[in-house]
């Protein structure tokens, strides 16, 4: 196989995502990596979009909604992790990039080394966001790519401890910063005044305290007649999303007492789109607020349900974000501390240009390999009997990587059988999701009663 520096073919990527905003972050991700080329001959990049089969599986608006990453939607596809790869083992990627929760990421690193390609991809993975639980389990099931990003020189440092913690090699860690950043600095405009509350699906969890964040949102407007108040879904109800919701608070709204005021709307779409015409950027502890911040847009982190680790905004503690409700509607706008913010990767400094000229070296020096080294994860049938063959049974695969018997099948099948396959897989991804969003929460509170 000849070194990757004499490849005259385009760099051929492909983005393996779970959900709507993984897809984001690894579509855009490859595109920062593989800006310019510059240490291959490669005259194009080529990327290809696949979405792992799952509870969460993007709908065609969520991927619309998600905003230009540069791949068609039309042309991306679903498969199961087998059918993954299948197509890695016959399509010569030079690059993968597995935007995917941790378990699937330790499934494919296995199952990708049991390939034992001649020339194999390099691998790359990381996190969307802001990691603030898990950070010991997340860590080591992603540890084994060949570069492991972090959004910020925080991040990198707590994944470097970790891995070298438990005695794994911690080479893989890069600093980057969040691949959807952008857009321009915030300016104040004397005839707009809008509040954005950006939701979350899975924080909080119960009915009560989403209750109380969307009534304290609908009073903020009441208060504030001449604002427009935003709440930012992340979806509509029967999709899913990174994590799951249980309770929409479209659904809670419809049950709103009075109504809700003229000037409150529930809004979708890209983030960034409704950033341009935020002045304050309210959360619990959405990712959304590095985005915000980057911008410079005013941006509060609530309070009001305390500060603990279940909901995220521990995160924030140092950051000068940290406030209430109460406040925010005497008008009070929270100052960041910019050493804290320094720290995380929001560049607003203006350094974001270079954010990843560390990460895009570290890739094209891997591409200009004779040959890359064989993929090595900390966890193996020997360091974690008891807990790597359920996770890798969970994506049909044997302990060693391999496809488990029975989970191979033809990757197309056409006609009926494939129009019956589809319509069976879809009432089953229907069912589930009512499962989550109306049933379970009704067995929950008869189980309070």
């Amino acid at each position: 196989m000849p070194p990757r520096t004499e490849k005259t073919t385009a760099l051929r990527v492909a983005v393996l995502a779970d959900s709507d905003t993984r897809w984001k972050w690894g579509a855009l991700t490859a595109r920062r990596l593989t800006a310019g080329a510059s240490g291959t001959s490669a005259q194009r990049v080529e990327i290809s979009g696949l979405l792992l089969r799952g509870r969460a599986t993007p709908t065609p608006r969520q991927l619309a909604e998600v905003g230009d990453v540069g791949i068609d939607v039309d042309r991306v596809r679903e498969v199961t992790a087998v059918e993954f790869l299948h197509t890695v083992r016959d399509e010569d990627y030079d690059v993968v990039v597995l935007a995917l929760v941790g378990g699937a990421v330790q499934a494919m690193l296995h199952g990708l080394a049991a390939l034992r390609l001649p020339a194999r991809p390099v691998v790359v993975t990381g996190y969307v966001g802001v990691v603030y639980e898990k950070l010991a389990d997340g860590l080591l099931l992603r540890h084994g790519a060949d570069v492991v990003l972090a959004n910020s020189r925080h991040d990198a440092e707590r994944f470097r401890a970790v891995y070298e913690g438990v005695g794994a090699d911690a080479s893989a860690v890069t600093e980057a910063a969040l691949p959807f950043l952008g857009g321009e600095p915030h300016r104040p405009q004397a005839d707009r005044d809008t509040v954005v509350f950006a939701a979350q699906p899975s924080v909080p969890a119960s009915r009560a305290d989403r209750t109380y964040l969307l009534r304290r949102l609908v009073e903020h407007a009441r208060l504030h007649p001449d604002r427009e108040v935003l709440l930012k879904l992340r979806s509509k109800p029967g999709e899913h999303t990174t994590h799951i919701e249980e309770l929409p608070y479209q659904r809670l709204a419809e049950k709103l007492p009075g109504g809700m005021p003229p000037n409150f709307r529930l809004v979708y779409g890209h983030m960034g789109e409704v950033l341009d015409r935020t002045d304050l950027l309210v959360t619990v502890s959405s990712t959304a607020a590095l985005e915000s911040l980057h911008r410079r847009i005013p941006t509060a982190i609530l309070t009001d349900l305390g500060v603990r680790e279940a909901l995220g905004n521990h995160h924030f503690i140092g950051s000068g974000l940290l406030t209430s409700w109460d406040h925010l509607d005497g008008g009070h706008r929270p100052e960041p501390d910019g050493e804290w913010l320094a720290g995380q990767g929001v560049a607003a400094d203006g350094t974001y240009a270079t954010a990843y000229d560390n990460a895009r070296a570290r890739v094209e020096a891997l591409l200009a390999a004779a040959r890359l080294p064989d993929l090595a994860p900390y966890y193996t049938p020997a360091t974690a009997p008891g807990y790597l063959p359920g996770i890798l049974a969970r994506h049909h695969l044997a302990p060693d990587g391999h496809p488990l018997p029975g989970a191979e099948r033809p990757r197309e099948v056409s006609g009926v059988r494939g129009a019956v396959r589809d319509a069976v897989r879809e009432a089953a991804r229907g069912a589930y999701r009512q499962g989550v969003q109306r049933v379970a929460p009704v067995i929950r509170r008869m189980g309070e009663l």
